[in-house]
C-alpha cells in the first residue's frame, strides 16, 4: 500500500501506478482450459464427473440439483436470510424490468419501412462461482434478467462443496429468481459443458458470469468457436477506484477499498484524492480495519496492489479515472452529481458518501456483472438487452424501391458487385413493365 504524489510522477511512473496485477501463467492457464474443454467434448458427463473429483475433491451422486436438494436448501436458511434474498431479487427485478424497450418503427424513405424488435436468446448458461466464497448475489444478478428476457432454456452451474452439494444460499437465490435447472459443476468444465452440451447438461447459446482465470480462459475459448457459445463480457479480478476530497470520511474510504480487496489476492483498490492528509488517514484506517477482518491471508496479498494517489484537482482525478476505466467508481466528494458527466469509462458509478459499492454488489438494482481490467472503456455491465437479440426488418413497396433502388445500384457499382445491382435492377424493370402494361390496357 503506497501513497503517491501524482504530480511528481513521470508518465512511465503514472502508468506503473495504474498497472493492474499481472495475470500470472496466462499461456499455461489457457492450455489447461483447452485440455478441459477437449475432454468434456470427447467424454461428456464422464469427463465432467472426473474433473469435478480432480479439482473439487468430490464426486456428486448426480450432477443436477434435485427437488429434494432445493427444499433442503430452503430449510437451511433462516427467515432473515430468505427475506434478504427476496428483497434483493425485488430490487434487481424492478431495475431490469424497466429496461424493456418497445419495437422500433421508422420510415427511412417513402415506401421504405424499417423495424427492429427484440427476441430472447433461446438457451443461456449462468455460471455462479463458489470457490473462494459462494455468491448467491451472482445467482440473482444472472437469474433475474434471464427470466425477464424469457430465455427458454436457463441453465445454472455452480461448484459443489466438500459434501457434494451446492451452496444452499445459491440454490435459494436461484430458485427464487426463477432458475430451477442447476448443476453441481464448477470451473472450466462447467463452461465447456454449457457451451457444447452433455447428456445431462443442455447446450447453451451464450454463457454469463464471473469466475477464476480458468473459467475466464474457457469462456474466451468457447466464444471463439462457432460450435461453442458466446460470452457475456471480458472480466478479470475485481477492482475499485474511489475519488475523494476533504469532505470524505477516512473510515468510509478504507472500508470501501477493503470491500473489494477481500475478494481475491489479485483484486485492486485505488484511492485518488485531492487531500494528502486524507490519504494518510485512509492508510491508517486500512491498517486498522484490515486487522479486524476475517480474510487476512487474501488481504495480505491484495493490499500490495493498493495505491493511494494524491492529485492537484478533481479534474485531474477524473482524468485518472477515465484512463484506468475501473469496474467500480465511487465519487465521495462534494456535489458528486455535478461531476458525473465527466465520467467516460467505468462499469458502475456510486455517488456520494452514503453509497457504498456493497449495495451494488447485492441489492441496489443494477447488475453487478461488470467489465474489469480496463474493458470499461468499451464494454458495459450486464443488462436485460444482453439476454436478448435485436432483429431488424425492412419492407419496401414498389414505389419505395423506385425511390431508393437507384442509390443501391450506384453503391453496388462503386463496390464492383454487379449481382447486388442486378437484384435491384431486375425488380425495377418489372415495375416499369407492369406500369407500361397497365398504361397500354387503359388506352
Amino acid at each position: 500500500m503506497r501513497i503517491l504524489d501524482w504530480n511528481s510522477l513521470s508518465p512511465l511512473q503514472r502508468e506503473q501506478a495504474l498497472r493492474r496485477p499481472a495475470q500470472q501463467h496466462a499461456a499455461a492457464t489457457q492450455q489447461a482450459a483447452r485440455d478441459i474443454i477437449d475432454a468434456v467434448r470427447r467424454d461428456g458427463d464422464a469427463a465432467v464427473q472426473a474433473l469435478t473429483e480432480k479439482f473439487d475433491a468430490v464426486r456428486p451422486s448426480s450432477l443436477q440439483v434435485t427437488a429434494q436438494e432445493f427444499s433442503a436448501a430452503e430449510r437451511s436458511l433462516d427467515a432473515v436470510q430468505t427475506r434478504a434474498i427476496e428483497r434483493a431479487i425485488a430490487a434487481v427485478c424492478q431495475f431490469h424490468a424497466a429496461q424493456t424497450s418497445a419495437p422500433l418503427h421508422v420510415q427511412t424513405a417513402p415506401g421504405v419501412a424499417c423495424e427492429r424488435f427484440s427476441v430472447p436468446i433461446h438457451a443461456v448458461g449462468l455460471y455462479v462461482p463458489a470457490g473462494v466464497a459462494p455468491l448467491p448475489s451472482t445467482a440473482i444478478m444472472l437469474g433475474v434478467p434471464a427470466v425477464l428476457a424469457a430465455c427458454t432454456v436457463r441453465v445454472m452451474c455452480t461448484p459443489p462443496n466438500r459434501d457434494g452439494a451446492a451452496d444452499p444460499a445459491v440454490l435459494v437465490a436461484a430458485r427464487k429468481s426463477g432458475i430451477d435447472q442447476v448443476f453441481k459443476v464448477g470451473g472450466a468444465q462447467a463452461i465447456a459443458a454449457m457451451a457444447y452440451g452433455t447428456a445431462t447438461i443442455p447446450k447453451c447459446d451464450k454463457i454469463f458470469g464471473p469466475g477464476n482465470a480458468f473459467v475466464t480462459a474457457a469462456k474466451l475459448l468457447v466464444a471463439q468457436d462457432p460450435a461453442g457459445a458466446a460470452a457475456d463480457l471480458p472480466a478479470g479480478p475485481t477492482e475499485v477506484m474511489v475519488i475523494a476530497d476533504e469532505s470524505a470520511r477516512a473510515e468510509f474510504l478504507a472500508a470501501d477499498l477493503l470491500a473489494q480487496a477481500e475478494h481475491s489476492a489479485d483484486a485492486q483498490s485505488l484511492l485518488v484524492t485531492t487531500s494528502p492528509a486524507l490519504a494518510e488517514a485512509v492508510a491508517e484506517q486500512v491498517r486498522r480495519q484490515a486487522a479486524r477482518l476475517a480474510r487476512a491471508d487474501i488481504l495480505a496479498k491484495s493490499l500490495e496492489h493498493m495505491r493511494l494517489l494524491v492529485v492537484d484537482s478533481l479534474e485531474i482525478a477524473l482524468e485518472v479515472a477515465n484512463t484506468y476505466a475501473p469496474e467500480h467508481l465511487l465519487l465521495e466528494i462534494r456535489e458528486p452529481r455535478r461531476w458525473l458527466d465527466r465520467v467516460r469509462a467505468a462499469g458502475a458509478v456510486f455517488l456520494g458518501h452514503w453509497s457504498p459499492e456493497s449495495i451494488g454488489d447485492y441489492c441496489g438494482g443494477p447488475n453487478h456483472t461488470l467489465p474489469t481490467y480496463g474493458y470499461a472503456k468499451a464494454y458495459s455491465g450486464l443488462g436485460l438487452e444482453d439476454f436478448q437479440k435485436r432483429i431488424t426488418v425492412q419492407e419496401l413497396t414498389p414505389a419505395g424501391l423506385q425511390e431508393l433502388g437507384p442509390t443501391a445500384q450506384v453503391l453496388a457499382g462503386l463496390e464492383g458487385l454487379d449481382a447486388h445491382a442486378a437484384a435491384v435492377t431486375i425488380r425495377l424493370a418489372a415495375i416499369q413493365a407492369a406500369a407500361s402494361g397497365a398504361a397500354g390496357a387503359s388506352r
